[in-house]
């Protein structure tokens, strides 16, 4: 009897870790930190793509900083860049959700692997992305965080996985950071938002999290 009371205690207390982590994850979500209020000098835009699940930040290629487009792969009529970080394993061996393992997903979470930033390129924007109007410094630091991202070479130079991409039209690079339970793709673009000033939440690993502050 002692026994399956010391059993039953021990599940009990592990069935609480993620419904602990869930319960805060959505407070923190829920909380907003830089409010902005919109005024003429929101006069450049960007945008937020989500499929759901996983965030990413897309850019119009005039309003990219040098440094942020230096060494990057792309074709003259491609004028819109989404990036989004993430786990490399996940990101490789997963290029659709009906390719989804309980191992990836559990490697992705609990192992703190190394990660890429996921370039995919666009002609012409999507109807689904969020529009954002920024000023002037809150895109010039948004290109800052993005651009410090990227791993480097010994020169300098952004890391390209060849022949890697999904389609002709994305690439993987290596990335800075390392991906975790508490450090998601989706709070990689909020603390992109955060650091650059612009309305984010608190904290969050969900898409949703981000994504409600923006939708009208």
């Amino acid at each position: 009897m002692k026994i399956l009371q010391k059993t039953l205690k021990w599940f009990l207390f592990f069935l609480l870790i993620p419904i602990g982590y869930v319960i805060i994850s959505l407070i923190l979500s829920y909380i907003t930190v830089n409010k902005s209020v919109l005024t003429p000098k929101n006069n450049k835009e960007l945008y937020l793509s989500s499929n759901g699940v996983h965030l990413a930040v897309v850019i119009q290629v005039n309003d990219m900083s040098n440094e942020l487009l230096k060494g990057l792969k792309y074709r003259p009529d491609e004028e819109y860049f989404s990036f989004g970080w993430g786990d490399e394993n996940f990101y490789l061996n997963t290029p659709s959700w009906d390719d989804l393992t309980f191992g990836s997903a559990f490697k992705a979470l609990f192992l703190k692997g190394s990660t890429l930033i996921h370039l995919a390129r666009y002609k012409q924007k999507r109807k689904s992305w969020v529009r954002i109007n920024v000023t002037d410094t809150e895109l010039s630091k948004l290109n800052q965080f993005i651009s410090a991202s990227f791993k480097r070479s010994r020169n300098g130079r952004k890391i390209i996985l060849k022949n890697r991409g999904y389609s002709i039209n994305d690439d993987f690079y290596k990335a800075v950071g390392r991906y975790s339970l508490f450090n998601t793709c989706n709070t990689w673009v909020n603390r992109a938002f955060k650091e650059s000033g612009l309305k984010a939440c608190y904290w969050t690993p969900f898409a949703f999290g981000l994504m409600n502050k923006y939708k009208k």
